[in-house]
């Protein structure tokens, strides 16, 4: 992959501050009483160093070289084992509670994302949570997205303006160009995504064929359940009894 422009990830944790969001994970880690905790795709860690807590670990996983440079430099991060890669990367386990937060789970493309259910799942023990987020594809956010007008802020770096290219490429298959103007420098910074949107059935039998059982979908993050129109999708499963983790290092 390419990664990340330094100054974006500098602003990362900024645009996308601590919230319900990580509340509710944080939450989930308190009521499973996990003491080993997997954050996949953990990008800055800024979720990651605060589920550490007495009697349990966390690793955190990403394979943004910038993003963990990131990560490894905040307060707390010597208490974590941050992991330089992909699911295929996964170390520490078995665990007891898993999380991609971020939406993470679409940026997984194709039989990668398949890859990645099943790594998690040699990583689990009969009963572990996996829990993360995904947009609900029928509201169709990306076309909000690419109808938004460029928009400048002021930065560390100078006036940054920002505004994003984004269409269905194939079904289920978005496309999205994501510009950073630096005006100072007038240097214009391009990622490249492709998102993949998934439904809540799509994903239920992804889970159900790598070992998980779907114990709940809410609609948002206090817990309502998903009826079909909410704009995000939070899954809760727990791996099945029958399979379990011997393949798991650690």
């Amino acid at each position: 992959m390419t990664d990340y422009d330094p100054r974006i990830t500098e602003l990362y944790d900024t645009d996308n501050p601590d919230g319900p969001d990580h509340d509710y994970y944080r939450a989930l880690a308190a009521e499973t009483q996990a003491e080993r905790i997997l954050d996949l795709g953990c990008g800055t860690g800024l979720l990651t160093v605060t589920l550490v807590g007495e009697r349990r670990t966390v690793v955190g996983v990403d394979p943004s070289t910038v993003m963990l440079s990131y990560a490894r430099r905040r307060p707390e991060a010597g208490r974590v084992t941050w992991i330089d890669g992909d699911s295929s990367a996964i170390d520490g386990g078995p665990f007891d509670l898993m999380v991609m937060t971020g939406n993470v789970a679409q940026h997984i493309p194709g039989q990668q994302w398949e890859r990645t259910l099943k790594q998690l799942r040699e990583a689990a023990r009969p009963g572990t949570v996996l829990a993360f987020e995904s947009r609900n594809p029928s509201t169709r956010a990306w076309e909000k997205w690419d109808a938004e007008e460029s928009t400048t802020r002021q930065t560390p770096f100078g006036p940054l303006t920002e505004w994003f290219d984004a269409d269905e490429s194939s079904p289920g298959v978005v496309r999205l160009l994501s510009y950073a103007k630096f005006e100072q420098s007038q240097e214009v910074v391009v990622e490249k995504l492709e998102l993949a949107f998934r439904s809540a059935e799509q994903i239920s039998r992804d889970l159900s064929a790598a070992g998980f059982e779907v114990r709940a979908i809410w609609g948002d993050w206090t817990r309502e359940p998903f009826n079909g129109e909410q704009p995000l999708m939070i899954f809760e499963a727990e791996a099945a009894k029958g399979k379990t983790g011997e393949t798991a290092h650690g």
